[in-house]
């Protein structure tokens, strides 16, 4: 099967067009080598798909017929992704909070000054 094709079954992308993308931009590795997405899947294989900022590393158990329900991914694939990437992740998301709230206008003149104060340095 087709990687794009099983990405999109195991429900890793909504799409199998965006998982081709995916293919094309380089986010998706078998095995530490950048495919492009009509490569094709064997099981033992390990797969690296970078997504949301997030290094997922799966191993494919089977191949799928066709796209399967969310309760048997688990069936066709073993998720390694290390509890580090989410923890990552979440301190960019509280990184990107900053102190204001989104939506909340322009920094005052304080905040202008601190900005360039920390630019400074």
């Amino acid at each position: 099967m087709r990687i794009d094709k099983y990405l999109w079954c195991i429900r890793l992308y909504k799409t199998r067009s965006i998982a081709t993308e995916a293919c094309k931009k380089g986010h998706v590795k078998i095995n530490g080598a950048n495919v492009k997405a009509s490569k094709l899947i064997f099981n033992g294989e390990e797969i690296t798909v970078r997504k949301n900022q997030i290094n997922y590393k799966i191993e494919v158990l089977d191949i799928p017929a066709n796209r399967v329900s969310a309760k048997l991914v688990d069936l066709y694939r073993k998720d390694m992704t290390p509890a580090e990437e989410f923890e990552k992740f979440e301190l960019l998301k509280y990184s990107k909070d900053y102190y204001r709230k989104k939506g909340t206008g322009r920094p005052t003149k304080k905040d202008r000054r601190d900005i360039d104060d920390l630019q400074k340095d």
